[in-house]
């Protein structure tokens, strides 16, 4: 075990038996014409986080760790959308309307893909969720569990909804949380530095917090 520095205090990193979180790194949000500029979104707040997202995910791949994708994603007929989900606000599209890239956040629509930068690989996990954690109605935890996953890595986007619930999803179940704070981004900066004070408030209450260099440094010295 490599201790990293981290918000409130040292990760202990267990490369062994940790897995690294990719969250929702979709086109419909982070590519212009997609569901997050449709929303009055600036996306080039999140796609700033790509590079960082894609040296650890190199960098993982390399050490031959779990890696899991998430994407946001419904069936066709929204049969997994409830009303109090898609019927908020006034957007220009709403989930499951026709957009510049396919139908808003249906599984297998060009803008529910992960972005090309950050495609998964064969054998990495990839999972796709109705709802904003990724533990929901989702079958994450046993495929973790068989493979002895005890500590979750996050990267991805929103840090304030898709991100933080999952961490907070994954804390209730009992697995350590490090989240690096410049691989993930909100639409909202004030929103991201927010959600990352709450989780690591109170002794790391939910999870901690590092940057990617530092996680990067403890791999390398770990291998």
């Amino acid at each position: 075990m490599i201790e990293i520095d981290a918000r409130p205090f040292a990760f202990g990193f267990d490369a062994e038996h940790a897995a690294l979180m990719v969250i929702d790194m979709q086109r419909d949000f982070i590519e212009p014409g997609g569901f997050g500029a449709s929303l009055g979104n600036d996306v080039t707040r999140l796609q700033a986080v790509v590079p960082a997202v894609r040296r650890v995910l190199l960098a993982w791949r390399f050490a031959g760790g779990l890696v899991v994708h998430t994407r946001e994603a419904h069936r066709p007929d929204l049969g997994d959308c409830p009303p109090a989900k898609r019927l908020r606000g006034a957007p220009a599209l709403r989930i499951g309307d026709p957009g510049p890239m396919g139908r808003v956040l249906v599984a297998g629509e060009p803008g529910c893909e992960i972005v090309p930068a950050l495609a998964p690989r064969e054998g990495e996990i990839v999972i796709d969720k109705p709802g904003k954690g990724a533990f929901y109605a989702t079958a994450l935890d046993e495929l973790l569990r068989e493979r002895g996953i005890r500590q979750l890595v996050f990267t991805g986007v929103t840090t304030e909804v898709c991100v933080q619930t999952s961490m907070r999803e994954a804390n209730d179940r009992g697995y350590e949380c490090l989240l690096l704070e410049d691989g993930t981004e909100s639409y909202f900066p004030q929103f991201k530095q927010a959600a990352i004070d709450m989780m690591c408030a109170q002794g790391a209450i939910v999870g901690w917090a590092t940057h990617s260099n530092r996680l990067l440094q403890a791999m390398e010295h770990g291998t």
